[in-house]
């Protein structure tokens, strides 16, 4: 298990709850657990918003439970689950030293509206930051859901230390039906989150499915709830509810609460775009200067010390939500528009801003930074934001099913060694593929490495690309 300083640091900078954190560390344990039970590996589909913050856009809102789609429904059953808890929790304590005591989980099955049996799970832990207290990670599981699209086994984003070399990965509802299953949820409980996360998923212009798609999806999910596809007249007569819950329900999950009339008032053009209309449109990049490499934020390795890193962590959420940044910077403030982050040709990592109070574009290096404050004070882009991850990941699922017998399941389970605790054993080999942003030029890894190495472009030139994205995984 971390060291309770690694939880308490990362929640001062990044002005958050510690427990809220640590919830976070915890979780991609649970998940990495529940990936590596060979019962649940591809029968278990990762959904909602900590499928979008885990898995999809590691910088976004921090949440708290875990909600799945089962395709298997004999698992609805209390014994089965109990079972299978009490063995991923021995896993996780083998591996981590987490605590998920099998005498603390509850297991509530109940029948939804629609008559089928679902679950309502609340699973105990005692992680680094609560020795004595033991917070719970709720389990919303259902396996009457409608799955429109093929589930993806994506990686789970770990910002810690202990994450295993492998990664951890997870089987989710690929980003187009999350996306869906978030318009749902707006339309039908209204509530702050969901606004949050579907004006959020809007603005990332880089990984907006096609509106055709999104409309097809929306409406075999709302079908099948017995729904009409939403309009914003279905949302008017919630508009005070949701602006009096927004404080309440988001301010411990972020950062910086964003404006509510900022997510509010995007509504009308994410609704038009949906029936037919225009996407949002984005802004030219800034240009780029000689021998400069833009870095994106997904799969993102700087080598930079922990205080620097911490303080681009705070920028690349602002920027996705935004929102001005307090920047001090050798000895003066600046309130700034954040928008790119390049390494020069001399290995200087620069960011590209605006700087409201001069009313001009500036570049600050990083390693001069001293810190970093996300306002509430919005902006309306004029350059594209190049600190926003890409878009989604999209891995094709492995074909390969695991034994299911409890005798299959122990095998699986059985705690490794000391000496291999960090590791998550990887199902066959595992190659992931790195496509340098410049020349395009493929690499292939054995493990999670965005660092290329010197090359040449197909014109037998130098390339300067020096870090990669990940474009496919191969199992």
């Amino acid at each position: 298990m971390i060291d309770r300083r690694e939880i308490l640091d990362m929640a001062t900078r990044m002005s958050l709850n510690p427990h809220v954190v640590e919830k976070d560390y915890v979780l991609g344990w649970m998940l990495a657990g529940i990936n590596a039970h060979p019962a649940l590996r591809e029968s278990w589909v990762f959904k909602g918003g900590t499928c979008l913050k885990k898995c999809f856009f590691e910088t976004y809102r921090f949440s708290e439970d875990l909600d799945f789609t089962l395709t298997d429904a004999a698992h609805l059953d209390d014994g089965f689950l109990r079972q299978t808890f009490a063995e991923i929790g021995d896993w996780i304590y083998e591996r981590t030293g987490i605590e998920v005591p099998a005498d603390r989980q509850l297991f509530d099955l109940y029948q939804n509206p629609r008559g089928a049996i679902s679950c309502q799970g609340k699973i105990s832990y005692r992680g680094p930051v609560s020795p004595r207290d033991m917070p719970r990670i709720k389990l919303d599981l259902t396996a009457d859901e409608r799955l429109v699209l093929a589930p993806v086994r994506v990686p789970v984003f770990h910002p810690y230390s202990d994450a295993p070399e492998e990664g951890i990965f997870a089987y989710a509802y690929a980003y187009e039906e999350v996306f869906g299953e978030k318009v749902r949820a707006l339309a039908e409980r209204t509530r702050p989150r969901d606004l949050y996360d579907v004006i959020n998923l809007f603005r990332n212009v880089e990984a907006l499915p096609s509106a055709a798609v999104m409309l097809d999806v929306l409406g075999q999910k709302c079908a099948f709830k017995g729904i009409g596809i939403p309009v914003l007249a279905d949302l008017e007569p919630h508009r005070g509810e949701l602006q009096g819950l927004w404080e309440n329900m988001l301010n411990h999950q972020l950062p910086s609460l964003p404006p509510y009339e900022a997510f509010w008032d995007e509504l009308p053009a994410f609704f038009e775009w949906l029936t037919g209309g225009a996407a949002p449109v984005i802004p030219a990049a800034y240009a780029l200067g000689a021998g400069e490499t833009v870095l994106r934020a997904r799969h993102l390795n700087l080598r930079l010390p922990a205080a620097a890193q911490s303080i681009i962590e705070v920028i690349r959420f602002a920027a996705g939500n935004r929102l001005l940044v307090e920047l001090d910077y050798q000895g003066s403030t600046r309130r700034i528009e954040p928008y790119s982050l390049r390494r020069t040709q001399d290995g200087n990592i620069l960011l590209h801003a605006f700087n409201t109070d001069k009313g001009e574009h500036r570049s600050y290096r990083v390693d001069r930074m001293i810190a970093a404050r996300v306002t509430n004070q919005t902006f309306a882009p004029r350059y594209e934001i190049e600190l926003a991850p890409q878009g989604p990941v999209s891995i094709a699922p492995s074909a390969t099913r695991s034994a299911a017998t409890p005798q299959a399941r122990m095998r699986q389970m059985r705690p490794a060694s000391r000496a291999k605790r960090a590791a998550v054993r990887p199902y066959g080999q595992v190659t992931y593929v790195y496509e340098c942003p410049i020349c395009n030029k493929k690499f292939r890894r054995n493990r999670m490495d965005s660092h290329l190495n010197a090359h040449k472009n197909d014109m037998g030139w130098p390339c300067q690309g020096t870090v990669g994205y990940l474009v496919d995984t191969k199992y």
